[in-house]
């Protein structure tokens, strides 16, 4: 393996390398500084996020607060649903609600406004649900 020169950054390959030898030297602490503080289950308090005015969401339809990353639907009368607007296949923020379906832009995923589940496209799983509730008259969505 030939060395990067002097003052060149690593590529991918070293630094991989690299990795691979502190792992083999003494990979128990090196992997347990490697975890991610996702797997820290409830040691953050999940706050409401206030997204907005029920008003904006539409009976049989939905909208995508798309600075929050959140898409509330109302399937029926004052029923609302709360969903992470990034699509599960590849990221993207979904885009719109049409037809009663939560599409994705970027290669066709369509999830149900009830339940957020894949009715078509790549998309592997649904999309995560959050919790919702209307506080004077503002939809307050909380991550679960």
């Amino acid at each position: 393996m030939s060395e990067a020169p002097e003052g060149a950054a690593p590529t991918r390959r070293t630094l991989l390398c690299g990795a691979a030898a502190v792992l083999a030297a003494g990979g128990t602490l090196a992997v347990s500084g490697c975890s991610s503080s996702s797997s820290d289950s409830g040691s953050a308090a999940k706050t409401p996020v206030d997204v907005g005015p029920a008003s904006v969401v539409p009976v049989g339809g939905g909208t995508v607060f798309r600075e929050k990353k959140i898409v509330v639907t109302q399937p029926a009368e004052g029923q609302y649903k709360a969903f992470s607007a990034k699509c599960t296949h590849a990221g993207c923020i979904v885009d719109q609600v049409k037809n009663q379906k939560i599409q994705c832009p970027c290669h066709g995923s369509l999830f149900g406004i009830a339940d957020g589940a894949v009715l078509d496209g790549p998309a592997p799983t649904p999309l995560p649900e959050y919790t919702v509730a209307v506080e004077g008259g503002n939809l307050k969505v909380t991550p679960r």
